[in-house]
This record gives structure tokens, C-alpha cells and sequence, in this order.
């Protein structure tokens, strides 16, 4: 009997051993990730001056997540901060801690598009995947704007992951932007935005970051864990989408962030970017909801 017990302890010692390793082996390998660097062939562009394209980057920054972590004023702000897990935005005007005071044009498209630093490391957090296929003409207007923000003092970049969220990205289960993109696709072609299909695709490419490429929702790795599970966009089992019918359900959802029933949305879901969408926009999304093939919820 004392043999058997002495077994059983040993064996969890071993176990107890081996899961330690794993951790601090985990902790190095991905924090060797992060401090990798990653080669992209980026091509500079000329920037808008006139003020129609700064207003349109006006519109792209308030509606497409920027100024929902970098605040309107551009100045950073701390956007997850539980305890275990701390990350703060940067300052992106050419204000006190700012992070792009030499940011070349090339370097905020690498950014933006890539994923990567102008030093070639990744960026942790930031989801360039969703602006990755932006059209020349918006990526261009969104920096022109950008760069007459007022300069502003603000918070220098801060990511504080929990040990366990850097075994994840160490092994693959969590992914960081440069990971997922495909550096080689094309940028989208510049058109007039309608309310089609086509261009509802255009505009649901900056809900992949949190409802996943398949927009069929589910945890996001890593994310914290009183965060919910982001829906199923498509027609699919547990579809979000059975209660926005109609265009005007949907638009009155996006400006209230509450459901048809009255019962408020999660603010995780960035619904003071979203509710400020025009209608154009708006309607076209969801008529490319509406028109996704049924995909059972979670598979992200």
C-alpha cells in the first residue's frame, strides 16, 4: 500500500514538474515571439490633403475601431486592464508619449496593414487584420487624419499578459495580427460606397478581429475571461442575426446596443463606432450578413 502511495506521489511530482517546464519554456518561447521580426515589402503612397478625404478619415477613425482604443483625441488609453491582463493604447497624435512622432507614411501603412512595427516586430493586440485590405484611398484618408490630430499628452503602449495568455500565443492558440494576414493580398479597389453586397463585405472585413474570418463568433483566445463569447453573424445555429430581419432592426441595434427585446448588448461591442456608421454602410452590411452562407457558431 505505502508503495502504491509512494507512486501515486511520485508520478504528480513528475506531472506537477513537467507542467512547469512547460509554463516557463511556454513564458520564454513567447516572449521570444513577440521580439521577433517580420520582413514585409511595403509600398509608400501620396497622402489627401484636400479637407473632403480628411473628413472621410474622420468617419473611418470614429466607425472603424481607432478611436474606439486610441480615443477621438488620438491620446491612448488604457483598454484592457483586469489585473491579470493590462493593455494600454498608445498615443497617436504628436503629443507627450507619443508613439509615431517618425512614423514615415510607409511605416503607419506597415502598421496598418501588417500588422508590424516599424522596427519589424509584431503588434500584440492591435487588430490589423481587419484594416488589412483597406482600398489605398481609405488607408491614405484614415493617416492624413491621423497626422493633423492635436498633438495631446497621453499614455505610452503598455501589454501585460497573464503567463497563461503567453504559453497560448507561444503555441499557437493565440495569434497575433501579423500571424493571420496574408501580406501578399491586394488591397480592396477604390469604389463608391453602396448599399450592395460587395460593399458590405468591405465593411464586415473590421468585424473579423472579434466575430473571427468566418464571422461565426465564438471566445476569442486569450481574450479576458468576463468578456463574452462574440456572436454567429451568419444564418447559422445560434445566429445573432434571426432578430435583425430587416435593415431598420439592425441600424436601430447598432445606435442603441440594445436587441429588439430591449435587453442591452455587452459594451465589449464597440457600439460607439458602430452606431455612428451612415446608413450606407449600415444597410450594406447587413444585406451581406444577410446573404452569408449558414456556418454553425464558434468555428472562428
Amino acid at each position: 500500500m505505502n508503495g502504491w502511495v509512494r507512486g501515486i506521489g511520485l508520478a504528480m511530482l513528475a506531472l506537477g514538474l513537467a507542467g512547469a517546464a512547460t509554463v516557463c519554456a511556454g513564458t520564454w518561447l513567447g516572449e521570444l515571439k513577440m521580439a521577433r521580426t517580420i520582413a514585409v515589402e511595403v509600398a509608400d503612397m501620396a497622402l489627401p490633403g484636400d479637407a473632403a478625404s480628411i473628413a472621410h478619415g474622420r468617419y473611418l477613425f470614429n466607425t472603424r475601431g481607432c478611436a474606439t482604443c486610441h480615443g477621438r483625441d488620438g491620446s491612448g488609453a488604457a483598454v484592457i486592464d483586469d489585473g491579470a491582463m493590462r493593455i494600454v493604447s498608445p498615443n497617436i497624435t504628436a503629443g507627450a508619449n507619443s508613439a509615431i512622432t517618425r512614423y514615415r507614411t510607409l511605416d503607419w501603412v506597415r502598421t496598418l496593414r501588417h500588422g508590424v512595427k516599424p522596427d519589424g516586430r509584431p503588434l500584440m493586440i492591435m487588430p490589423s487584420e481587419d484594416y488589412s485590405l483597406l482600398s489605398d484611398a481609405d488607408v491614405g484618408a484614415i493617416i492624413a487624419y491621423v497626422r493633423q490630430l492635436a498633438p495631446v499628452p497621453g499614455q505610452a503602449a503598455q501589454v501585460r499578459l497573464p503567463v497563461a495568455v503567453k504559453v497560448m500565443y507561444a503555441f499557437g492558440a493565440v495569434r497575433d495580427a501579423a500571424e493571420t494576414i496574408d501580406h501578399s493580398a491586394p488591397p480592396a479597389p477604390a469604389t463608391a460606397p453602396a448599399v450592395t453586397i460587395e460593399h458590405g463585405a468591405y465593411v464586415a472585413h473590421s468585424c473579423i478581429g472579434c466575430h473571427g474570418e468566418n464571422l461565426t463568433g465564438g471566445r476569442i483566445p486569450g481574450a479576458p475571461s468576463a468578456w463574452p463569447a462574440p456572436a454567429n453573424l451568419t444564418p447559422g445555429h445560434g445566429s445573432a442575426m434571426t432578430r435583425y430581419r430587416t435593415p431598420e432592426s439592425f441600424m436601430t441595434m447598432l445606435r442603441s446596443g440594445r436587441r429588439p427585446d430591449g435587453s442591452t448588448i455587452s459594451p465589449v461591442m464597440p457600439f460607439g463606432a458602430l452606431g455612428e456608421m451612415n446608413e450606407v454602410d449600415m444597410r450594406a452590411l447587413h444585406a451581406y450578413l444577410q446573404s452569408l452562407p449558414p456556418r454553425a457558431g464558434g468555428q472562428r
